[in-house]
């Protein structure tokens, strides 16, 4: 049941939507690799830490929607570079090819794991095509990523970086009908921890896990749910989605993007193995 009067719409990115921090290991010698910089999330981070200074590798599968972060990129008038890469995340080769790539560019100290998708179904009725695809993009690409990106940061004159991983609310407890997703954030839980146990201290990990956001993969997503639970647009964003959140409105893709900014910054230095929780009071309140 579409609702007319809802707009679904992502918004539009801009300069003043991002957090512009002072680091030390933030210049155009630093290379950050982003997965899923052609839309929502991804995009949002890879044109946040370029705006940083940072010299940013987008890896996705869409190149379209790489040009169009770069002319992103562009219009916020950052200060880093960005260079989007055609990546095949469940190809090892490709991941391989894309780490190397952002080595090539200078010291890769960052990594933001955030390409995902989404089915809806229930367990029953979920196709197991489905479930391989999703786990593949969203739990084994990161393990794949972290395993080809380790030994380069390790290479770095001090041997600092990060790598981060999207997470989200369903990384701390299940819903019906997203069997699949919830399976892929519980286990970016155990991968972040891993990276953390074997990172020595200065390789960190840490994980970002919000709750509903307003990206193209939402929009599709609050379609999905509203033709599986034959209610409107409308009922599933203010009942299913946000019923139980207290900030009751959607994050933007750039609000997401400045824990990732906030996430690899100095200032961040004790996060390691843990999780950046920003959900609204979804998780830990309940009436």
């Amino acid at each position: 049941m579409t609702d007319t009067g809802f707009d679904l719409s992502a918004p539009e990115l801009t300069a003043d939507d991002l957090l512009v921090l002072d680091d030390p290991r933030f210049t155009g010698d630093d290379v950050a690799l982003v997965t899923g910089a052609a839309s929502g999330i991804g995009r949002a981070t890879a044109v946040a830490l370029a705006a940083n200074g940072l010299t940013v590798v987008g890896a996705d599968i869409d190149q379209q929607g790489l040009d169009e972060t770069a002319e992103i990129a562009d219009d916020c008038d950052v200060t880093g570079q960005f260079h989007g890469v055609e990546t095949d995340l469940t190809d090892d080769g490709d991941v391989e090819a894309v780490v190397d790539a952002a080595a090539d560019e200078g010291d890769l100290r960052f990594v933001a794991n955030i390409a995902g998708m989404q089915h809806i179904a229930s367990i029953p009725e979920f196709p197991m095509e489905k479930y391989d695809r999703l786990t593949d993009v969203m739990l084994r690409a990161p393990f794949k990523t972290a395993q080809a990106a380790m030994p380069h940061i390790r290479a770095t004159d001090d041997g600092v970086g990060a790598i981060a991983n999207m997470s989200s609310v369903h990384g701390h407890y299940a819903t019906k009908d997203k069997a699949a997703y919830i399976t892929a954030k519980h286990g970016i839980t155990g991968l972040t921890r891993a990276i953390a146990a074997e990172g020595e201290g200065s390789l960190r990990g840490f994980s970002v896990s919000v709750g509903y956001v307003l990206t193209p993969l939402m929009v599709n997503q609050i379609e999905d749910t509203a033709a599986e639970r034959g209610i409107s647009e409308r009922r599933v964003v203010e009942d299913v989605m946000l019923g139980q959140a207290r900030t009751k409105e959607m994050m933007t893709p750039a609000e997401v993007a400045n824990l990732f900014v906030f996430g690899f910054s100095n200032h961040a230095r004790h996060l390691n193995g843990g999780d950046l929780l920003f959900d609204g009071g979804y998780t830990h309140t309940y009436e």
